[in-house]
């Protein structure tokens, strides 16, 4: 009998081992892989710029009223009717919230995490502002100005997805993400259904969101040819090749069709 249970146990000590049994060799293994390849610098003298607005065109959409009515703490905070940001159409012509970033192109390594945070607030019941990118690990500080509480939920496909509660002025929420994300990550409030936002994750930092005039700008960018991506949240994406030659500022512009 004690020489059957020895072969047992050998044949079991054996087996995890051929598996990857998570022995403290394996693990040693893990935690000495080289680190990524640092992105090379970019030379200021030949820097240059990519520059350009994202417009619409077709029939306008409709803006669609947010029904707060469920819970009077956030229509009291209003005194008009809030619409739905999916779409923001500028004065000019141009759409609000759209997303550009060098999508391909750029030299291949690590570029240098930003120690300054991003700021997505909680006012009024509705995020503000309603599109944001971050880089990987970047801190992304997520507040609460409401007198009311929020759930915090986003819905990212390959993060970590986590939901959590924040009370009426509570403490702010410092969050990172470790792996690119875009399409960006949807981010909802589970006590208020109207509530999204987009946090968009990169791993360089050549991206911008558009504002009030529908422009954006990408600045030292090394010369090179690369894919532009402009995303916005109810028409997709839209790509664009553009050849960045030293020192020159370089123009792309979009158009979105209703």
């Amino acid at each position: 009998m004690k020489r059957e249970m020895f072969w047992v146990t050998l044949s079991v000590t054996v087996l995890l081992a051929s598996c990857g049994g998570g022995g403290p060799e394996a693990k040693k293994a893990e935690s000495s892989a080289p680190p990524a390849a640092a992105a090379p610098p970019v030379d200021p003298a030949t820097a240059g710029s990519i520059t350009g607005k994202v417009a619409f065109t077709g029939e306008k959409p409709t803006p669609k009223v947010l029904s707060m009515d469920a819970t009077p703490a956030c229509a009291r905070m209003h005194k008009g009717p809030v619409y739905a940001e999916d779409v923001v159409l500028n004065g000019n012509g141009t759409l609000k919230n759209v997303l550009v970033y060098i999508k391909e192109g750029l030299p291949k390594g690590e570029y240098p995490t930003p120690t300054a945070s991003v700021k997505l607030d909680q006012t009024g019941c509705i995020y503000v502002p309603h599109v944001v990118g971050v880089m990987v690990n970047q801190p992304l500080e997520i507040s609460n100005s409401d007198t009311t509480n929020h759930n915090i939920h986003p819905l990212p496909r390959v993060n970590r997805e986590w939901n959590e509660s924040q009370p009426p002025k509570g403490d702010v929420k410092v969050k990172t993400f470790p792996k690119e994300e875009m399409p960006p990550i949807l981010f909802k409030c589970n006590v208020h259904p109207w509530m999204r936002a987009w946090v968009g994750v990169l791993s360089h930092p050549y991206f911008a969101v558009t504002g009030d005039d529908g422009t954006f700008t990408l600045k030292n960018v090394p010369p090179g040819e690369y894919t532009i991506e402009a995303w916005q949240e109810r028409y997709g994406a839209q790509e664009m090749k553009v050849k960045v030659e030293p020192k020159q500022a370089q123009t792309a512009d979009f158009t979105f069709k209703g």
